[in-house]
């Protein structure tokens, strides 16, 4: 599967420091120094409807991570799937009658011009859940060969007793467990398991669903496998950082840890690491919900695609915040505030912005301090106290290739 086409990223001649980021296993940060390439696999979309600001606030963040990297001197070895068959996308192309494979390429379409608009780094490899149906099918037989794998009716299901480091990734109690494996796609009350948080790794056929051969039967794989099996694959036994939304600690990412551990015998991650999530009207920001915004509706309304990236940086990654219309318009006026500023040519004394930029995007990915820096700036140079600083000469030309690798915000 194509990704979307990638935005010009200056090579700057200042180096960046090395990259701390809170695991959340662990609780702390971790700052990962790879001797090769830094790799990173990062949850990407089930497209059964368009990209709303939850999932661009997932991708930026994490884009920031991977121009971090950049900066510090590393080349990033970065994928991301594209869940392109589960039972959201099947159940949302019955309920509004189109072809799910239409659904699927239409969305995820949409998602790469989405991503393109906000500048966000395209992975090396971006690939579909369908086309890694073999590699799935390969994990679970390694997986059957470990003695993980049993079969319910036409289903096979992962035992998470196969892996004595089940629950190191959550860190959360059985309890909490269970409570999120029945929210999120998961079947406790399925009789015939062995433990009700045993997961599906290969989901029989169904009637009217899509099948695909395999030496179990013909079926599909389950959603956890497929990550797994792509990350192994295109990665290393032991990536460096799993990252993706909040909401997919637990099961998700915690199974996935388990495939690939009972598999390989080593670690999956260094570190997990999860991006917040966007609200809206109160609530978190969801399909199921109906309370999003997206990114195409905005664009669409000719927003700066820089205005909402810039509003979406004025929160740090790993926080839990709402959107609202004031901080659009707000993001709107301040990019406008920048772009008069670099406009002068000189300004306030450049290199302390640089060196706060970096050092805050090294600092776990800390955009909100990093922006705030700009800030400051920007009103230095404009004399906005009634006191402008074009001290600098140079000002904007250090600044502005910096704004564009460092911050994704081309100006």
């Amino acid at each position: 599967m194509r990704a979307w086409t990638a935005p010009e990223m200056p090579t700057l001649s200042v180096v960046g420091p090395p990259v701390a980021v809170h695991d959340t296993a662990s609780g702390g940060l971790v700052t990962i120094t790879p001797e090769g390439a830094a790799t990173l696999y990062v949850c990407g979309i089930t497209p059964y409807d368009a990209t709303h600001l939850g999932h661009a606030n997932t991708y930026i963040g994490f884009d920031l991570l991977n121009r971090a990297w950049r900066l510090a001197g590393h080349d990033v070895a970065y994928v991301q799937n594209v869940t392109d068959v589960d039972d959201p996308l099947l159940e949302r192309a019955t309920k509004v009658g189109v072809n799910w494979v239409e659904l699927a390429e239409r969305e995820t379409e949409l998602f790469r011009q989405d991503m393109q608009a906000l500048r966000v780094l395209p992975p090396d490899a971006y690939v579909g859940a369908v086309e890694s149906i073999p590699l799935a099918i390969a994990l679970i037989e390694r997986l059957q060969a470990a003695g993980a794998v049993y079969r319910v009716e036409d289903d096979l299901y992962y035992s998470v007793a196969a892996d004595p480091a089940f629950g190191n990734e959550s860190g959360y109690d059985r309890e909490t467990m269970l409570r999120f494996f029945a929210e999120r796609g998961g079947d406790p009350d399925r009789e015939g398991k062995k433990d009700p948080l045993d997961c599906v790794v290969w989901r029989g056929e169904r009637p009217g669903e899509p099948a695909w051969d395999s030496p179990f039967g013909p079926g599909r794989p389950g959603w956890h496998i497929e990550c797994a099996a792509i990350a192994l694959e295109h990665l290393d036994t032991t990536i460096d950082i799993q990252a993706g939304g909040s909401d997919l600690v637990f099961p998700h990412h915690e199974m996935c840890a388990g495939h690939a551990q009972v598999a390989t015998g080593a670690p999956y991650a260094r570190v997990y690491a999860h991006a917040g999530m966007v609200g809206y009207d109160g609530e978190k920001m969801s399909k199921s919900r109906g309370n999003l915004v997206f990114v195409s509706a905005l664009r669409n309304s000719d927003i700066d695609p820089i205005a909402i990236r810039l509003a979406l940086l004025r929160h740090q990654y790993r926080e839990d915040w709402e959107w609202t219309d004031d901080l659009l318009w707000a993001a709107v006026d301040d990019v406008a505030q920048w772009r008069r500023a670099l406009a002068l040519g000189a300004g306030a004394p450049a290199e302390p912005v640089v060196s706060e930029i970096l050092s805050a995007l090294a600092d776990d990915l800390d955009a909100p301090r990093a922006t705030a820096a700009v800030d400051a700036w920007a009103a230095a140079t404009l004399g906005t106290d009634g006191l402008a600083d074009t001290s600098d000469p140079e000002a904007a030309a250090t600044l502005l290739p910096v704004l564009d690798a460092a911050l994704g915000l081309s100006l």
